[in-house]
């Protein structure tokens, strides 16, 4: 018959401890949820006409186009579209320079653009680019 000897009910704690703590320690790394407090979600759900989207303009293929005044002459390109804290979009174009070298940057109001259907013609119809250089320079916040 095996002795049961203190050292030996001390291994058996050990293990059970060792294999306890190691329980514990998985179901906090794999199952976060179990461990945090539960918090209630809203969740905003909008009925969007995705067929009113669909006909709307891509920021990326808007980006490089080239901006034409009334006259037709090419007086810049877009060089970004920006949304600020209140929601209002603008657009930064880039006037003057040489393929991307030496060009000033001016935001202006989205809405003063006027885009054809399919997005192939856009037009600044109060601009030249004398004009648009004397705006004030616009820059890119380092983040």
């Amino acid at each position: 018959m095996p002795h049961d000897s203190a050292s030996h009910r001390y291994r058996h704690f050990r293990r059970f401890l060792a294999i306890g703590g190691s329980t514990l320690l998985t179901s906090a790394v794999f199952l976060p949820s179990a461990t945090g407090p539960a918090f209630s979600q809203n969740v905003l759900v909008l009925d969007v006409d995705v067929k009113d989207v669909a006909k709307g303009y891509r920021a990326s293929e808007l980006a490089g186009a080239d901006v034409e005044n009334r006259s037709g002459e090419t007086i810049g390109s877009v060089d970004d579209l920006i949304v600020d804290r209140e929601k209002v979009l603008f657009a930064v174009l880039e006037v003057g320079g040489f393929l991307g070298i030496g060009g000033h940057l001016v935001a202006i109001p989205y809405d003063s653009l006027d885009i054809s259907e399919d997005g192939s013609k856009i037009v600044f119809a109060p601009g030249s680019k004398e004009n648009l250089q004397k705006l004030p320079q616009f820059a890119y916040e380092e983040n």
